[in-house]
C-alpha cells in the first residue's frame, strides 16, 4: 500500500513538473514528449503489481 501511494506522489511532481515545463515552453514537439512519457509512466502504474 506505501508503494501505491509513494507511486501516486511521484506521479503528482511529474505531473507538476511537466505542467509548469510546457506552460513556459509551449512547444508542440515539447508537448508530444511530454505526453508520451506520461502515458507510460500511467500505463507503468496501472499494469505494475504492487504488494
Amino acid at each position: 500500500m506505501t508503494n501505491r501511494i509513494l507511486s501516486l506522489v511521484a506521479l503528482a511532481f511529474l505531473l507538476g513538473f511537466a505542467g509548469i515545463m510546457l506552460w513556459h515552453i509551449p512547444r508542440l514537439d515539447i508537448g508530444a514528449v511530454i505526453g508520451v512519457t506520461l502515458a507510460l509512466v500511467i500505463w507503468d502504474l496501472i499494469t505494475t503489481k504492487q504488494d
